[in-house]
């Protein structure tokens, strides 16, 4: 029973129902794809995608900085038909907002050279001559 309350769980959020709808209908996104279809950031998207990814309806391949996710290919019977009952009721649905919205996105991309969202830097590292705590300085000079 844990595993469906999990499974449950993950599905009962309304953006990462988008985001499997948006999964029905492709192969494959891109972090980066929902971010600017959904109109999320990336921290919020790769949360909701894990959610996603920790039920075990989604994989993932890192390329480079990017990372894609689709649908998993190796679903369990209960997973493989919560998936093909959730295509049957979404397939019912009006989302043409969201397939535009996708459209829209795509037809960008297109024409930039890589995802628009410029991946997080990492902070640099403060070296302990800088650190201004000064307990920390005293340290440092002896």
């Amino acid at each position: 029973m844990r595993d469906l309350s999990i499974i449950f769980g993950a599905l009962a959020d309304t953006t990462r129902l988008d985001m499997l709808a948006l999964l029905l209908r492709t192969d494959e996104l891109c972090v980066c794809d929902f971010v600017e279809t959904l109109g999320i950031s990336q921290s919020k998207a790769s949360r909701h995608l894990r959610y996603l990814w920790n039920a075990r309806l989604l994989e993932d391949r890192r390329s480079g900085l990017w990372v894609y996710y689709r649908i998993s290919r190796s679903l369990d019977a209960d997973r493989q038909t919560i998936i093909k009952a959730l295509g049957r009721i979404l397939k019912a649905r009006d989302l043409s907002d969201l397939d535009g919205k996708l459209a829209s996105w795509f037809h960008r991309k297109d024409h930039a050279s890589a995802c628009a969202i410029a991946p997080a830097r990492a902070k640099p590292s403060r070296s302990p001559a800088r650190n201004h705590n000064p307990r920390n300085a005293a340290e440092v000079r002896r």
